[in-house]
């Protein structure tokens, strides 16, 4: 019997990668390449889109090559992108037109600040649970308008698609012009602010206040289901999954029941927690998301809380300080002292995202005195991802109603077993982290092999996921109390630096 393998796609901020995956979901073979950051002013990130397609086309073979298998093993593909990215391109071409606008791009500041004013964030919040930021497409979209002479007018005529870079691969790789398919899927569509989140179809009323017209959206679809097959790449292969990436890195943690949630640590972090089928809209500071929709079934909503900087972090500390040589040399010398001695580290470079959305913030470090050393420091810049995830979590288990019994986390930072001892003493809960860490490559692959019935079931699933390590607390909860305390007073000293007519 020939073995049959899920490829998952996953197209992240700085690279794209291509994995294979087998039924047990073991990591088979693994194919990346890199795309150029285009920083062409302050505050904007752009990427070429024909250069990520152009890398795909490249790394597809390799993968393949490297496991030794045929593309008629492949039974699905599943795609995990980077969110909120956005992708205009001509229909009968296929041409970009100008560079992806990227997520972190910060240029429509001056938009979301009238749209915070005008209708007011309820207007926004009662339709697509997101409140206006520079985070999402639409006003992307508005701002391109508003810049590019007659783009409006050609997207109302409909000669330009708009998409995220999901859109975009399963538009080139479905046949482009000659025919390909113009689809997203419900995660990425709830970061739009176009979309209704409780019908999840485009919204007249948002399309209208951004003047977006209908002809360029592509269509909403779930997350898990046959979208169509490849012509480009790999033939007659089934499309069958797209998930926002941290959505992808939830359902490869298997968090599939209401409370379960997973952090993944990386440039910044995302907590994201299952909240079931019943939206819960924030109250507390965090964005409202779809967490996935499997075919048909009822849609599972979550609770997601993005912090902007955590492994940035211990890079500026290298980089700009040069207080270590090698991003791991952290622990080493946060080691070397017993605790922080008083110091903290709020890390707001560029303002504070969730829970506090503080824009004017800018980063301080406050509790020095001549007793503190490189140390110290070391240990405070962990620290500061520690207890970020806790006013997270604070702000997940006050909307939600739920208590986290466990916290699953991914990303590079997790190899740093301080920082993840530090988190299960200050989340008094355990920190639980998976064998396989790829998680957004696993999760897209798991979508995509349901869709299919290469996998049958959740639990199928669930039975897949094996712990590889765990950290207890251990912390003296009056310790805890205090510290955290420290902490808050931190944060109050790090906001209002920065007056509205002076943005930097």
């Amino acid at each position: 019997m020939v073995d049959r393998y899920v490829m998952s796609i996953d197209q992240g901020t700085t690279s794209t990668r291509c994995i294979l995956f087998d039924h047990s979901g073991r990591l088979v073979s693994v194919a990346q390449r890199e795309h150029q950051q285009c920083f062409p002013r302050p505050g904007w990130v752009e990427h070429d889109a024909v250069e990520i397609w152009r890398n795909l086309r490249r790394i597809v073979p390799e993968a393949l090559a490297d496991a030794g298998v045929d593309a008629e093993q492949v039974t699905a593909i599943g795609i995990a992108n980077q969110r909120e990215t956005t992708v205009l391109w001509e229909r009968s071409t296929g041409t970009p037109l100008g560079r992806a606008i990227v997520w972190q791009d910060t240029r429509t500041g001056p938009l979301v600040d009238d749209l915070g004013e005008r209708p007011g964030n309820d207007f926004f919040l009662d339709r697509c649970c997101l409140p206006p930021s520079t985070y999402f497409s639409a006003p992307r979209i508005r701002w391109l308008f508003d810049h590019v002479d007659g783009l409006e007018q050609r997207a109302r005529d409909g000669d330009v698609l708009f998409g995220t870079m999901e859109t975009w691969l399963i538009w080139n790789l479905t046949g482009g012009p000659d025919g390909g398919l113009h689809v997203t899927d419900a995660t990425n569509a709830s970061r739009t602010m176009l979309a209704n989140i409780r019908t999840l179809t485009w919204d007249p009323e948002l399309m209208e206040f951004f003047g977006v017209p209908r002809a360029m959206l592509p269509e909403i679809r779930s997350s898990a289901e046959i979208y169509g097959e490849a012509r480009a790449l790999l033939p007659g292969v089934r499309i069958g999954a797209a998930l926002g990436d941290q959505q992808a890195a939830l359902f490869g943690q298997t968090c599939f029941s209401p409370g379960e949630a997973k952090c993944t640590y990386g440039t910044g972090s995302f907590l994201v927690m299952n909240t079931g089928t019943e939206l819960v809209r924030s109250r507390h500071g965090l964005l409202t998301t779809v967490a996935y929709k499997i075919g048909d079934r009822p849609t599972v909503y979550g609770l997601e809380g993005p912090i902007a900087v955590t492994g940035s972090l211990v890079q500026w500390f290298r980089d700009r300080l040069g207080l270590i040589n090698s991003a791991p040399e952290i622990e080493t010398l946060a080691r070397t002292v017993e605790d922080n001695g008083g110091c903290y580290i709020v890390p707001a470079f560029s303002g504070l995202f969730a829970p506090h959305w503080r824009s004017d913030a800018r980063g301080v470090i406050v509790g020095l005195t001549s007793y503190i050393t490189k140390g110290h420091l070391a240990r405070a810049v962990l620290e500061a991802s520690g207890w970020q995830t806790r006013e997270v979590v604070d702000a997940m288990n006050a909307d939600s109603g739920l208590a986290l019994k466990e916290l699953k986390v991914d990303g590079g930072m997790t190899s740093d077993n301080l920082l993840m001892q530090f988190l299960a003493d200050v989340l008094d809960v355990p920190v639980v982290r998976p064998l396989v860490a790829e998680t957004v490559s696993l999760g897209a692959a798991y979508a995509a092999g349901l869709a299919v019935g290469y996998w049958p079931d959740l639990e199928v699933l669930r039975r897949n996921w094996h712990r590889a390590a765990q950290w207890m607390p251990d912390m003296d909860p009056e310790r805890r109390a205090g510290e955290y305390t420290c902490w808050k007073r931190a944060v109050e000293r790090s906001m209002g630096w920065i007056q509205p007519h002076h943005r930097a």
